[in-house]
């Protein structure tokens, strides 16, 4: 049974209650979290203030990256047993469990050597005054992460938070807990004091509201849905709490005729299968300018017919979706399109291997879907892939554009003016030229227009959400 760990102490919830803790790969329990409540937030909260107000604030900068470089270390000395938990917690194939046990590393490394280059500045005014800006911590930091990728956002949440020098207070996913809580214990054996990193299970309409209503949680970070991020933010507005918001995506990947497709059809496909899709970046739609439809859409059929899914430990090109619930989202949403007519092209195939109560989807690859259809504009959260037609640059933007998402864009055009023209006009937070997502770029900072949410995370970009900017005005005369 898993404890929630609260002061560098593993701690049993109060409430004497459990939830059981799920394979994706063969659906069966095989271990247990604390159904925690509103009581283990306040100790929880209790003890980050301590941390907060006592040894953590007393560290310097430098001190606190030292630290955090200890924890990148022992992340990456510990990143098959990390992989092998999020493996099985998640259903992540084996590559993709080890690689976000080798991200999460990277995250605390690269904050690590950020914590003492956040720099105020001085500012020309008045004769007789000197100017300055300080940057400093909010104090208590919140942080609901999502079970899609536990560690990866753990890690530029939380290591972004701690090196802008504050402590955390850290709700996991109920689906995705087990690599989060032993990160901690990692934190505590390598020397972060008591309070510093703070994890408390349970569910979200439990713990997570009771993070987001706390009075000694000083700022928020919440990856999720649109719909549980809204709540989030009028709880958090009642005290006038500070936000930073990463609702997700409806991806393009626009693919022009000019376009190296050699280099582009294995990224597009890895864009919507890997983590079996349930990624808030996944390129879930593929824009193809009407030249090269046919023949690009034959070209990724085929692909798509030599996928297999099956289970997370045998490595194949797809895993398990998290949940008996997420499965049916997915299904649901291509029963939809089969009813209004939408034509599957391809789809791969589910190994005999696979458990049949494990929680699997074969990816799909849907043609000529309208921009209107609710595949097209809503978050699948699964392994499938829309493709439309575009006449033209203006036809190409206008689809792009065409959803309330903006988080993520491919460009596919050897035409250096147009790859600089769509940049400009395509409204998402980031965007890729004759590439996609740039190996997961831990220093790019990440975040997106219109219902994706604001603030960023990752890069540099992220440590001055989690700072509060104050001014320093001296008259000398």
């Amino acid at each position: 049974m898993q404890l929630n760990f609260i002061a560098n102490q593993s701690v049993a919830s109060p409430s004497g209650r459990t939830l059981p803790v799920l394979d994706p790969s063969d659906g069966q329990p095989f271990d247990e979290i604390q159904r925690s409540d509103a009581r283990d937030i306040d100790a929880a909260a209790q003890a980050a203030r301590a941390c907060f107000d006592g040894p953590w604030s007393a560290l310097s900068a430098a001190e606190r990256g030292r630290l955090l470089m200890k924890l990148s270390n022992a992340v990456a000395a510990h990143a098959g047993e990390l992989a092998l938990l999020e493996q099985r917690d998640c259903g992540k194939p084996t590559r993709q469990a080890a690689a976000d046990a080798a991200a999460l590393a990277r995250y605390f490394e690269f904050y690590a050597g950020a914590c003492d280059k956040l720099h105020g500045e001085t500012l020309p005014y008045q004769s007789g005054y000197s100017v300055l800006t300080w940057r400093e911590p909010h104090g208590v930091t919140g942080h609901i992460i999502p079970w899609n990728y536990p560690m990866q956002i753990f890690g530029r949440s939380v290591g972004g938070a701690l090196a802008a020098g504050n402590v955390c207070v850290v709700k996991p996913a109920e689906d995705a807990c087990l690599s989060l809580i032993r990160v901690a214990q990692l934190a505590a054996e390598v020397g972060f004091p008591p309070g510093a990193i703070n994890i408390v299970t349970g569910y979200g309409h439990e713990v997570g509201d009771a993070l987001a209503r706390h009075p000694g949680i000083d700022h928020i970070s919440f990856t999720g849905s649109p719909s549980v991020g809204t709540l989030i933010q009028q709880v958090a507005a009642e005290r006038h709490c500070p936000v930073t918001l990463e609702l997700g995506g409806k991806s393009p990947q626009i693919v022009f005729a000019d376009a190296d497709l050699d280099a582009a059809i294995p990224v597009v496909i890895n864009a919507i299968v890997q983590n079996a899709g349930q990624t808030c970046s996944a390129g879930s739609r593929v824009l193809i300018e009407q030249a090269i439809y046919e023949p690009l859409m034959a070209r990724l059929g085929q692909a798509f017919k030599a996928l297999r899914v099956g289970p997370a430990a045998l490595d194949l090109d797809v895993g398990p979706l998290i949940r008996a619930s997420q499965q049916q989202r997915v299904q649901d949403f291509l029963s939809s399109a089969r009813a209004d007519g939408i034509a599957t092209v391809a789809q791969g195939r589910v190994v005999d291997e696979a458990p049949a109560a494990g929680f699997y989807q074969a990816p799909v690859l849907l043609a000529d879907v309208p921009v209107a259809h609710r595949v097209a504009q809503e978050e699948v959260f699964g392994p499938v892939l829309s493709a439309m037609p575009f006449r033209d640059e203006d036809h190409a933007v206008e689809l792009a554009n065409a959803t309330h998402f903006g988080l993520v864009a491919g460009i596919w055009t050897r035409d250096g003016g147009r790859q600089f023209r769509m940049a400009r006009r395509v409204k998402s937070g980031q965007v890729f030229i004759n590439n996609y997502g740039a190996g997961g770029g831990v220093e790019l900072p990440f975040g997106g227009y219109k219902s994706s949410g604001y603030g960023r995370e990752k890069g540099f970009e992220a440590l001055y959400g989690f700072t509060v900017l104050k001014t320093v005005a001296v008259r000398h005369g």
